[in-house]
């Protein structure tokens, strides 16, 4: 009982607002909005649900914020962490009714699954017309939306590294390969934004997504996710993109070896990623042992972009309640792992919850 309650108060920590609030008082089902622009694209979930596919280029899914507006949104999260008061019954009998207070109810003291953790990036308004309104309470809160963020940066730093190497380096062969990646939506919007950019250059490529998770429903949606933006009409339509999924526990890396034999030959332009995965929740012996097992296994052009917690007062007001087993770092902490596993630091994007960054070999 007392672990149970534990976690329903993380769930109220994590995601509290006014809105999520007001919404644990009401059961009327919230409608959204239609989007006027362009259809949305779905793929299937290995349980018979259809969810959209996240395209960040997309206006249904696109967040645009100024960083004066972020700032603004960080102080008044931190201002309502400090004021709130214990979980009502009410509220926590609401968490246990919705499908993302349940997600973060299970990830208490460990990890928000891949899934779970794709349905924050499809915004309050795409999660469908029966979501319980406290869903939608929590996908439209802080965490929620630099979550949204987080992917978009995710993208943009994989496309951008893709495109600098390609310009210098001819390449026959473009291969992702994603660590604790889920679903791999930082791969695929990375790919949309490189067929808007540089479509004619990406059509003469092999294109290779490979998903290193431990679980396989988050990489099972994210099969369909880019089958479905291959079609006629959509964004991947003509690319010749591979999917596959291997298994993988980054505290066993002897098995990476195995997956990367061959990655360094010449003619690949190799992005490794991990959004929410590696950096933010692995040891520094874990972290310096994956980056070092890449670095040996690909070719100098690799690169890896990655999200890292970031040591702070809005990281630890989520973390106080038994919450999800994070490990905050400083920038200079996380460049110093990278430095001594041979890869430096790029580029870097601040938010208030992680630094997103793109490294490369030194």
């Amino acid at each position: 009982m007392r672990e149970l309650s534990a976690r329903l108060r993380y769930g109220h920590e994590l995601c509290y607002n006014t809105k999520v609030a007001s919404a644990c008082e009401s059961d009327t089902p919230l409608r959204t909005k239609e989007n006027m622009t362009k259809t949305l694209v779905y793929a299937p979930t290995a349980d018979g649900l259809s969810l959209p596919v996240v395209d960040v280029t997309h206006s249904a899914f696109a967040v645009s914020i100024s960083a004066a507006e972020l700032d603004a949104m960080s102080a008044q999260f931190l201002i309502e962490s400090r004021q709130r008061g214990e979980a009502t019954p009410q509220m926590m009998e609401a968490f246990g009714r919705s499908v993302l207070g349940r997600a973060l109810m299970a990830a208490s003291g460990t990890y928000l699954a891949g899934l779970s953790t794709y349905l924050f990036k499809l915004g309050a308004e795409n999660l469908g017309d029966d979501a319980h309104p406290i869903d939608r309470a929590i996908a439209a809160s802080f965490p929620g939306i630099c979550t949204r963020i987080r992917l978009q940066d995710m993208a943009r730093l994989l496309a951008d590294g893709v495109l600098a190497r390609t310009a210098t380096h001819p390449s026959r062969r473009l291969l992702f390969i994603n660590i604790a990646g889920g679903v791999a939506a930082d791969s695929w919007n990375a790919l949309i934004h490189l067929q808007r950019e540089c479509g004619a250059t990406l059509s003469t490529m092999e294109i290779d997504i490979l998903v290193l998770d431990r679980e396989a429903a988050g990489p099972d949606f994210g099969a369909g996710a880019v089958t479905s933006l291959r079609a006629p009409g959509q964004p991947l339509h003509g690319l010749a993109v591979s999917f596959r999924h291997a298994y993988y526990d980054w505290t066993k890396t002897e098995s990476l070896a195995t997956e990367m034999s061959g990655m360094d030959a010449e003619g690949i332009i190799c992005a490794i990623s991990s959004e929410g995965g590696l950096f933010e929740y692995g040891s520094d012996a874990e972290i310096l042992a994956n980056l070092e097992e890449l670095n040996a296994a690909t070719p100098p052009t690799a690169f890896v972009v990655g999200s890292v917690t970031r040591e702070g007062e809005v990281q630890r007001s989520t973390m106080r309640e038994g919450g999800l087993s994070l490990r905050p770092r400083t920038l200079a902490e996380f460049e110093s792992l990278a430095q001594e596993s041979g890869w430096e630091l790029e580029h870097v994007l601040e938010r208030p919850f992680s630094y997103n960054v793109r490294m490369r070999k030194q």
